[in-house]
């Protein structure tokens, strides 16, 4: 950068690494309250002018060199995701020996070395930062000739998950000689309208590439989702219909799957979809409902890394 720069400037000037840590939902929040600031520099005159930039807001300050503050950024969002990996990976564990992974998060979360925070189990993370972030320092270690295997394994594991959500849905349509499934949620995350890599996106794409449609609702991103599939292509905008609610989306389907956690859907007449849907069969890719209740009300419930619920 600073190379670059000289080309055009030739007075002085300082070149600054201060990454941001922002999610989306909550941007405005972390800016002010932020956990750390970190502020990467080459000179005094830098460092100076940062810290009285910064100094209204009391959170802790690091000073450290521009690369180092570059890494930091790499780095926090590579552990985050390798927390949703790695609990996701003792959720399929959970599924075969018969624990609760929900549980299991809570027991392991409540050490403070480890902390509850990113251990929801469910099919992936997506959005616009963790894959880019990931392979950006997969990418920075092949260049300097080193093999992560730890972040690939990460992405890998993302990716898996997500395939193996659609496996589950597609052995129940199979079994049942079903063709159209609801989808509640579109967002990478609840609260926002981005699909920027979002489980959801995947998941449709691959039910449709295996011949089943879909009806597909979420609060909101409707638009930014359509759109997603109109550059897919008309065999995907074909077989996909976006709902105006929730209700309107489960009517007739052979499968529901929740792949967003939006807090809406908490609040839905569950009686009320199971009897709009032609078989009860629940697919929760986030856990947000409770087996022993879905079952009560007559749907065969299946969430991520939880027992495997028949209804009553």
């Amino acid at each position: 950068v600073k190379e670059e720069i000289s080309k055009y400037y030739k007075k002085e000037f300082s070149v600054v690494s201060n990454p941001e840590f922002l999610r989306e939902g909550s941007a405005l929040k972390d800016f002010l309250e932020p956990d750390r600031i970190v502020i990467g520099v080459e000179d005094e005159r830098a460092k100076e002018i940062m810290l009285e930039i910064y100094s209204k807001i009391n959170s802790p300050k690091l000073i450290t060199d521009i690369r180092s503050a570059e890494m930091i950024k790499y780095a926090a969002n590579a552990f985050l995701a390798m927390k949703i990996s790695f609990i996701n990976e003792i959720a399929n564990i959970c599924e075969r020996v018969g624990a609760d992974v929900k549980k299991v998060a809570e027991g392991i979360g409540l050490d403070k070395r480890i902390g509850p925070h990113f251990l929801n189990a469910g099919i992936g993370y997506g959005g616009s930062c963790f894959p880019k972030d990931i392979s950006a320092l997969i990418s920075i270690a092949n260049d300097y000739d080193y093999d992560f295997k730890l972040l690939k394994a990460v992405a890998e594991v993302n990716k898996a998950q997500q395939e193996r959500f659609v496996r589950k849905i597609i052995s129940i349509l199979w079994k049942e000689k079903g063709d159209l499934v609801a989808i509640w949620g579109l967002a990478f995350k609840p609260n926002t309208d981005d699909v920027r890599k979002s489980p959801a996106i995947k998941i449709i794409r691959r039910l449709i590439e295996e011949g089943y449609k879909v009806k597909a609702y979420n609060p909101k991103a409707m638009d930014n989702a359509r759109k997603e599939f109109e550059i897919l292509g008309k065999k995907y905008l074909d077989n996909v219909c976006f709902c105006n609610g929730p209700y309107e989306a489960v009517e007739n389907a052979y499968a529901l799957a929740l792949v967003t956690e939006w807090s809406d859907f908490l609040n839905l007449d569950m009686k009320k979809v199971k009897s709009l849907m032609s078989k009860p069969y629940l697919f929760d890719g986030r856990n947000m409902f409770e087996p022993e209740e879905m079952r009560r009300l007559g749907f065969y419930y299946e969430g991520v890394g939880r027992k495997i619920l028949k209804r009553s």
